[in-house]
């Protein structure tokens, strides 16, 4: 089996070149990304990757020339490339559009003429927009930022390819946390473990009572990994583990940092909020069982070097 992987060196794209990289079912793995986040960690480091087996092409999504020929050589692909950002921020919305909206629907294209047997495509739960309702995967899409719509238009040019004989897998993806090596610091797990480590303190906006739905980097990479190599339904998912209210945060932090300091702001503001439900069906996946958030805190506090 050939696996292509669009942002292959990004965060969770880099954790799932090495869980694909354990497994005997694959022949080969791409990793496919511009390195436009200077994401240069996958190649360092004491893990060594098959080098008989995996290989890294530096290429644009929007490169349609150098994406036709990877796509050609693949029996499954990973479209994880995309312009990113946290779930409510709201900027750049050209570079969303482009990248997001455009560069999939490009991609969408090149597997329409292709022989590929699986498509995943990692959405984002920013498709729900923001609402104190609990969203499910049938709940009506709702985006309010540049991101979550640009996702949202990526979906609807993956749905083209639903009646082909491509296998299409849509992952409206939570909040991911947790320690790997080319780690991003931008979502609210993982700067509030960097600010708690080294700073001892951490900042919270509105009244800490704003949730988002998480699942773990390893954990998801396993999820994903499953979806290659084993016989599962095509279909839109949820993928996520837990909901977390940023005080439910806190206070996990608190017992792994228990002199760890907070500064409000604005704490009389009621932030915007996002609770999905979790989506039973990913059982079906058999990926790893989740950890508790103390636990894998814990095990994020171990990784730092001081």
């Amino acid at each position: 089996m050939n696996i292509l992987i669009t942002g292959g060196a990004g965060y969770i794209g880099t954790e799932l070149v090495y869980a694909l990289n354990a497994s005997d079912q694959v022949d080969q793995i791409v990793f496919y990304d511009n390195l436009s986040r200077n994401n240069y960690n996958i190649f360092l480091g004491k893990s060594k990757l098959d080098t008989s087996r995996v290989r890294f092409v530096k290429g644009d999504i929007l490169d349609s020339r150098r994406l036709k020929a990877e796509v050609e050589r693949a029996d499954v692909v990973f479209h994880l490339a995309a312009k990113v950002t946290t779930p409510f921020a709201d900027h750049n919305p050209h570079e969303f559009d482009q990248v997001n909206n455009w560069g999939t629907a490009e991609l969408v294209y090149l597997i329409e003429n292709s022989d590929i047997k699986k498509f995943v495509y990692a959405s984002s739960l920013s498709v729900y927009g923001s609402s104190e309702q609990v969203a499910n995967v049938d709940s009506e899409l709702n985006p309010k930022t540049f991101y979550g719509i640009s996702k949202m238009h990526g979906e609807q040019h993956v749905e083209r390819l639903i009646d082909k004989a491509t296998e299409v897998y849509i992952l409206r993806l939570g909040n991911v946390y947790g320690y790997n090596k080319s780690m991003r610091f931008d979502s609210v797990i993982n700067k509030f473990m960097f600010e708690s480590n080294f700073m001892n303190r951490i900042k919270i906006f509105g009244d800490g009572h704003q949730t988002r739905s998480f699942i773990h980097v390893e954990r998801l990479s396993h999820l994903l990994k499953n979806v290659a190599l084993r016989d599962i339904e095509p279909g839109t998912y949820n993928v996520v583990e837990n909901t977390y209210s940023v005080n439910d945060i806190v206070d996990a932090l608190q017992k792994v940092y228990p002199d760890l300091e907070m500064t409000f702001v604005n704490q009389n503001m009621k932030m915007r909020s996002l609770n999905v439900e979790r989506d039973g069906r990913i059982d079906a996946f058999n990926g790893m069982e989740p950890d508790g958030l103390i636990d894998d805190l814990m095990a994020f506090k171990e990784r730092f070097t001081f």
